[in-house]
């Protein structure tokens, strides 16, 4: 049962889980979640329509109702799901993962995500006690609808002139696939790997890997495009290259998104969302706008839930999440790209381009997150803190998904992996100098008390 994660169900299928936990969790939803009717999407990976199947068996066997739309992305099971009022839905897609890998996420009323901590917990639960699973007298029923014109709809409602961009986009033969040259019918726009193939015969569709974003680069920069698009395997996150072909941090994309929100829509300071991990050079951009700015934790069950609670207008994450009030509280990557789109052409039209813009929001060195694999994860984070928060007083300290320390010229955040032996660590400076002393200092403590491996 290792399937069962703070965010989703999620594993090597066959190992982690197999088409018997799927019908438990389907037999389980209705009665987690108060559903009498339940919203089912998958996507294209070869282990989906088993998946589906056993699903759609548990579902049906407690006496529920099924709406199948069939191959879905991630984000149109949460427009379905808000938009016409379900109590639940389920998407299989194992998101970025390499394609041995399968799993569910699962949300209920408005979209809202079910964790661990929320309701994944209870069915793991109900499964490791062996809790029976008799079929109901009278069995639910499956019927196949069709929802994506109203999600294009929707989405057309906020795309916009991008007659004088050239855009590179790469589909990492995902779920985009059903949407992206529908959309973007009559740019000029070249696509990469752009047929759905559960394989992942190009790349895995993990955009935060660089070799995985080097074909979109390579055509970035042959083509001349004014700005690159990847999206992930389930098409819920999206990342950008620019027109110099280089990554954009995708925390620097919240910052950026205020172009449309305040600067074209007219928004004043609004709330927005950023997590623990976000450069700070997010929260002074905004500032000049006025916006109140929430830091929360990682993750799609945390972030979601808390831009709702704030009555936040956008936010996203370093995955590549980004999360829109407008899009029910939820995160679509296939929108966050029609507004970015957006805001690079209107930078163009004023003279600008999308690389000068993150070159004046870049304003420290980052190193990326490290990972070190160690055992005693709650020892080390506190040492890590103790080490620091002793040497240099802190202007701020947060203690929620590990800890952030924030200090005048520099600051850093130390969590645990939800799932494996790992600390993440990741340090901001003013300078290369003083991030690399802090990155060697952190490093040196962590193997010689704790024996910590880099990885």
């Amino acid at each position: 049962m290792g399937a069962f994660h703070a965010y989703d169900i999620r594993g090597i299928y066959g190992v982690d889980f197999d088409k018997e936990t799927a019908y438990k969790v389907g037999y389980f939803i209705p009665e987690l979640l108060g559903a009498r009717r339940v919203l089912v999407g998958r996507d294209c990976r070869v282990s989906s329509p088993e998946i589906h199947d056993a699903l759609l068996a548990g579902i049906t066997d407690a006496g529920a109702d099924v709406d199948d739309i069939g191959l879905s992305s991630t984000p149109l099971v949460y427009f379905g799901t808000a938009n016409y009022g379900y109590k639940a839905s389920v998407q299989i897609t194992a998101s970025h993962n390499p394609r041995e890998y399968n799993g569910m996420k699962v949300s209920r009323e408005n979209a809202l995500p079910v964790g661990f901590d929320t309701g994944l917990g209870q069915i793991k639960q109900w499964i490791d006690e062996g809790r029976p699973t008799p079929p109901a007298a009278q069995k639910g029923s499956v019927k196949e609808i069709d929802i994506k014109p109203d999600y294009l709809a929707f989405l057309r409602r906020y795309k916009g002139d991008y007659s004088n961009l050239r855009i590179a986009f790469d589909l990492s033969n995902g779920m985009s696939t059903l949407f992206a040259k529908e959309i973007f019918r009559g740019e000029d726009a070249e696509f990469l790997f752009d047929e759905m193939d559960g394989r992942f015969p190009n790349h895995e569709p993990n955009p935060l890997i660089p070799k995985n974003v080097e074909p979109l680069r390579t055509l970035v920069r042959e083509s001349g495009a004014d700005i690159g698009v990847i999206y992930d395997g389930d098409a819920d996150r999206v990342m950008f290259v620019d027109d110099r072909a280089r990554f954009i941090a995708p925390d620097l994309i919240i910052a950026l998104m205020a172009y449309y929100f305040c600067d074209e829509r007219g928004a004043r300071n609004p709330r927005v969302l950023q997590e623990i991990r976000s450069s700070k050079a997010v929260g002074e951009f905004l500032a000049g706008y006025g916006a109140e700015v929430h830091t929360w934790r990682v993750g799609r069950a945390f972030a979601a839930p808390k831009l709702r609670e704030i009555d936040g207008l956008w936010g996203g994450e370093l995955a590549g999440h980004y999360y829109f009030k407008d899009f029910f509280y939820s995160d679509s990557g296939m929108l966050a790209s029609i507004i970015v789109l957006r805001i690079a052409s209107a930078l163009k039209k004023q003279g600008r381009t999308l690389s000068g813009e993150i070159d004046r929001l870049t304003r420290y060195r980052n190193s990326g997150e490290i990972n070190f694999r160690v055992e005693d994860k709650a020892g080390a984070m506190e040492a890590v803190k103790e080490l620091w928060a002793s040497e240099e007083k802190p202007d701020r300290v947060m203690d929620f998904d590990g800890y952030r320390l924030e200090f005048p010229q520099w600051w850093f955040n130390i969590r645990p992996s939800n799932t494996e032996p790992y600390l993440r660590f990741i340090c901001e400076a003013t300078t290369d100098e003083l991030l690399a002393e802090k990155i060697a200092r952190t490093k040196a403590l962590l193997e010689e008390k704790f024996g910590a491996r880099q990885s």
